[in-house]
């Protein structure tokens, strides 16, 4: 445990004298990472990666009554998946931990300390009771409900006493005005005077453990933040954070609060919305860059490119090109059609890399194993996979959309068929006029597989049906030409084979 005294704490009240900027993401383990918190982060990994600064990850668990087990591991894997580096946090080293408020509660007792000892904050001895009744009757008459500072005025005798009774009490900070502007990032000159709306704010409960505010401002400030990007929502409690910063005679960070996430139709995003966390997009089977730059794309912080083709940009593109002055300060709208075009794109993107590409591949072989694992007669071949991925490239938005049920012939071979409705000589002159195809379309497939049945007499629907059991099995599905341009040439041909009577393929090797 780190251990300050008070006066080593006003030392370093100077701020760490860091060069570089540092900036932290400090998300609540009480659920899981979402879109709007994926924003967060990423914007300050890019805004400290723009600057050869640093990114901290800092897990706020104060409220202990909300946590859920296992959120803090499940954040850390969604940021690493995101492809967002951190530099410092829990598991992750650095000089200024630990980076767990629940690990830091001496720090904040003998900050408290500071402050009581400066009279900028005093004990509240007043009961739940109490409270509640203030409460009901703000709103009874029809006022917002505050704090009356009551215990402010009480005589330090009035303390000692009710400190010898062992009476419980809380730690509340006062609130004084502030007539300076804040200076945001984002939104540039902002004005609220939070005394005139709030009362004293509780700084330390009762359980020793302190609010959401202070232990905010102490790590931020002991952690060397010099920059603090979050969301807008914050923006109103900023002047609370600037006055402790003022109780404490530390020099603030810059703040800039991102404008609101919302959807297509305006609409605000809520974490009710089951398919806003990173844990759905990433069960559905969206790629990490193209999730990333779905967010961006939202929020602004990039020159403005006039019909300009989309592209998909590395997070290392996206943090050389970052600007925080160009980031929106209006509501930033979320186009889910974007993701679609984004993933399809991330898809064309990987199988161009021979390492990216063979772990395609794999992620196909597994998938398609865990669709059908029934079925111990798959079609798993890399070159199949690999002709299957640049048909669907423009086609399909997800790899799991290559294991729907219409689309089970690509993996499934047929079993067991045999084609018994065309000779042996037909089946021969078939194998022949599909392997000398060179444009391996489904119109051209269709034109010359309509001439081949006229040439032979032979129902063209009956033989098309004949087709399609013999290379998929199914009797219904994409059309048998479209099917045979999917499968492309040599897995057609080798599924024609493997339906041949022995007599035709004796006939077909000897032709």
């Amino acid at each position: 445990m780190l251990k300050i005294s008070p006066r080593l704490l006003m030392q370093q009240c100077l701020r760490h004298a860091h060069s570089q900027v540092r900036v932290r993401f400090a998300p609540s383990p009480t659920g899981y990472l979402h879109l709007g918190g994926l924003r967060t982060a990423l914007y300050n990994f890019l805004y400290a990666r723009h600057l050869g600064g640093k990114f901290l990850l800092r897990i706020e668990d104060t409220d202990q009554t909300r946590l859920v087990p296992g959120a803090s591991e499940r954040l850390v894997e969604d940021l690493l998946w995101a492809g967002i580096e951190i530099d410092e946090g829990p598991g992750f080293g650095g000089q200024l931990g630990p980076y767990v408020q629940s690990q830091r509660t001496e720090i904040y007792s003998k900050a408290i300390e500071e402050l009581l000892r400066n009279g900028t904050a005093y004990r509240c001895f007043c009961t739940e009771r109490r409270l509640d009744l203030l409460r009901k009757e703000a709103l009874r008459t029809r006022q917002v409900p505050r704090y009356d500072n009551k215990c402010r005025h009480l005589t330090t005798t009035e303390v000692d006493s009710l400190l010898a009774k062992g009476t419980p009490h809380c730690i509340r900070f006062k609130l004084t005005d502030h007539e300076e502007p804040l200076d945001d990032l984002i939104y540039g000159k902002v004005h609220h005077n939070v005394s005139d709306t709030e009362g004293d704010p509780v700084v330390m409960k009762s359980d020793q453990f302190p609010t959401y505010h202070f232990a905010n401002v102490v790590d931020d400030h002991l952690m060397g933040i010099t920059h603090v990007l979050r969301g807008v929502e914050w923006q109103i409690s900023t002047t609370k954070h600037l006055l402790l910063y003022k109780a404490f005679g530390w020099q603030p960070p810059k703040f800039g609060h991102l404008p609101l996430l919302v959807n297509a139709d305006g609409t605000k995003l809520s974490k009710r919305q089951g398919d806003i966390g990173i844990k759905h997009f990433r069960e559905r089977g969206y790629f990490p860059q193209a999730l990333v730059n779905y967010v961006v794309s939202a929020g602004g912080g990039f020159e403005h490119r006039t019909n300009a083709k989309q592209q998909l940009l590395s997070m290392q593109a996206l943090y050389e090109q970052f600007h925080i002055e160009r980031v929106n300060s209006h509501p930033s709208r979320l186009n889910p059609e974007l993701l679609d075009d984004l993933n399809r794109m991330e898809i064309v993107q990987r199988l161009s890399g021979n390492e990216s590409r063979t772990k395609l591949v794999n992620e196909v072989q597994q998938l398609v194993k865990e669709a059908y694992p029934q079925h111990s007669n798959l079609d798993l071949a890399e070159d199949h996979i690999l002709d299957v991925l640049n048909w669907s490239s423009k086609r399909l938005t997800l790899l799991q959309d290559l294991t729907s049920s219409k689309l089970s012939f690509l993996w499934v071979k047929p079993c067991d068929f045999q084609i018994k409705d065309l000779s042996a000589e037909q089946l021969a002159h078939l194998l022949q006029l599909i392997n000398a195809i060179q444009d391996f379309h489904k119109d051209e497939l269709n034109v010359k597989l309509k001439s081949f049945a006229q040439k032979e007499n032979i129902k063209f629907p009956q033989m098309m049906k004949t087709l399609r059991a013999a290379l998929s099995g199914l009797k219904e599905g994409p059309g048998v030409a479209e099917m045979m341009e999917i499968l492309g040439k040599s897995v057609t041909l080798e599924r024609l084979k493997d339906a041949l009577p022995k007599e035709s393929l004796h006939l077909e090797q000897h032709q």
